[in-house]
């Protein structure tokens, strides 16, 4: 018993780690999970901001010019002016896939 005593403090910062390690809320394998899971995250958002950053570039494009705002339209929507013919052409071998 004496012997027990005299290694208290080593058995009481053992079983403080042994605690913190596996049986905590915050133990060794939530951290690393989170970890992994904040690594996932930024590499998302890095990709995120780069589409960002590429659209708003469509976008100056797009709306800085009068002409590239009908273009869109004609091309996407499909709209004409009134005096107009439209005609659509649809590619076969487009259509299959």
């Amino acid at each position: 018993m004496q012997k027990l005593f005299q290694y208290r403090y080593i058995l009481l910062f053992s079983f403080f780690g042994l605690w913190m390690l596996f049986f905590d809320s915050n133990n060794v394998f939530y951290r690393f999970s989170i970890a992994s899971e904040v690594s996932d995250l930024e590499d998302s958002k890095q990709i995120y901001e780069k589409q960002i950053t590429d659209l708003r570039r469509q976008r100056t494009e797009l709306f800085g010019n009068q002409a590239n705002i009908e273009k869109f339209a004609r091309e996407k929507y499909m709209m004409k002016k009134e005096n107009e013919d439209l005609f659509v052409i649809i590619n076969d071998t487009l259509a299959e896939d």
